[in-house]
């Protein structure tokens, strides 16, 4: 077997040679002079039965930058770079390698590191953007780890495609912890004559690093809603729990812990059946949902009310109102804005035209886009998407300051800036109207 040690024993050239006779003979349909490793031949055999060239670089599409930044707002590997690079960064120089971060779909989306080796890269079409998948490039570090869900070493000739094979590169696969979702793979990767058996491993020790990273952001993130459930549960009269929106469990009351409740994929306020607990009521919560087990004959939860105070100068929050109480999410200029915009437009906004009213520019989707994402981490199903909006069942209320020209004074949105002056900032306003600061009162 042309194992890792046998071939990183041997000089560049010669393991390149061997490993070249190899491939050869299995794409011939002869027997070899070694036998490939068990993923590499089950690789070879699927790139055979897909169609993937051996001696074609095929290339796909590259993202263009605003796609790539998209992609990188919403992908949960943005958070974990700092330990990647912490990880993988500083020897990377030394050993003429470069590190790539790819998302679950195999597009590259951050890379790193020697700049001799990036130039090299972008010569192969290993770049920022560029689709890795192994359906498409052959066998590689990152589409191969993507298809077999485990890290991979992959050598010289043991690529598919023959423009590959003065590279050698090792992929970890890197998942969520919360519900073993693919998030995508850390690849490091470089001239052949730089190989060295324990790369693998190295590389695979950070993804491990980096999974523990995320354990301990999802535990911080129960502690946060614990603190705003067990005020609420301490009230009910029945029984209930708290879970984060993978169901994760943070507060009980009335009946045994259970770690993790499975959620539907889609869940909105009201009325649910959960195989675990019968007959549920769900109420939004900062970062995740009250599930009240509902009694016999008992009624369904009225509808969620939600307050938007921008009536305090730089001190600005959403309020939402149920059955169990209410709870409030301080509000950043940004997100005070964006809120703003969709309590004066009930029947919602796409990003474009969000982008729009937020910058004077339609195209500048991305932004809007990521941070809707982080708004909606907060207020999971009192906002909607498609077009954005509140949700339909949720009363809106707007407060605003007693005098229009103190609206977000930090504001130059086009839309604000119009409403300040006394217009409008949508087409057609659901909050209430002008009155004294702070008189809303639950």
């Amino acid at each position: 077997m042309a194992d890792v040690a046998r071939i990183s024993a041997m000089d560049a050239r010669d393991a390149a040679r061997l490993l070249k006779g190899v491939r050869a003979a299995a794409l011939a349909g002869r027997r070899p002079p070694a036998a490939p490793r068990p993923e590499i031949a089950e690789s070879w055999r699927r790139m055979l039965a897909g169609g993937v060239h051996p001696d074609r670089d095929a290339r796909s599409r590259v993202l263009s930058a605003a796609e790539t930044q998209e992609r990188r707002q919403v992908s949960p590997l943005r958070e974990l770079l700092p330990v990647l690079r912490e990880g993988l960064l500083p020897a990377l120089d030394e050993a003429l390698h470069i590190m790539v971060v790819a998302d679950a779909d195999g597009r590259l989306l951050w890379r790193e590191g020697h700049p001799s080796i990036l130039r090299k890269a972008d010569r192969l079409g290993f770049a920022v953007g560029a689709d890795w998948a192994e359906a498409v490039v052959g066998t590689n570090g990152v589409g191969t780890a993507l298809v077999v869900r485990r890290p991979v070493q992959v050598f010289s000739a043991e690529h598919f495609v023959s423009s590959h094979h003065d590279w050698t590169c090792a992929g970890a696969p890197v998942r969520d912890p919360r519900d073993g979702q693919l998030l995508g793979v850390v690849d490091v990767s470089g001239p052949l004559a730089t190989m060295h058996p324990a790369t693998l491993a190295w590389v695979s020790s950070v993804a491990r690093l980096a999974e523990r990273e995320l354990r301990v952001r999802h535990l911080e993130s129960l502690e946060r809603l614990r603190a705003v459930a067990a005020p609420l549960l301490a009230r009910l009269p029945g029984r209930a729990l708290a879970v984060d929106p993978h169901g994760w469990t943070a507060a009980v009351a009335g009946l045994a812990p259970a770690d993790r409740i499975p959620l539907p994929k889609t869940l909105g306020p009201g009325r649910l059946w959960l195989p675990q607990l019968g007959d549920c009521v769900a109420e939004p919560l900062p970062g995740g949902w009250l599930l009240r087990i509902a009694e016999p004959r008992a009624a369904a939860a009225p509808l969620s009310r939600v307050v938007l105070d921008l009536s305090r100068p730089r001190s600005w929050s959403a309020t939402v109102y149920g059955a169990a109480g209410s709870w409030s999410q301080e509000l950043s200029p940004r997100h005070a804005e964006l809120l703003f915009l969709l309590a004066e437009s009930p029947r919602g906004r796409s990003a474009a035209e969000l982008a729009a009213e937020l910058f004077g520019d339609p195209t500048r989707t991305v932004t809007v886009r990521a941070e809707l994402s982080r708004v909606r981490r907060h207020l999971a199903g009192v906002l909607t998407h498609r077009p954005y909006r509140f949700a339909q069942d949720v009363e809106v209320e707007l407060v605003r300051p007693r005098d229009p020209a103190e609206l977000l004074p930090h504001s130059t949105a086009p839309a604000v800036v119009r409403a300040r002056q006394g217009g409008t900032a949508g087409t057609g306003g659901r909050g209430t109207p002008e009155g004294p600061a702070g008189d809303v009162v639950p």
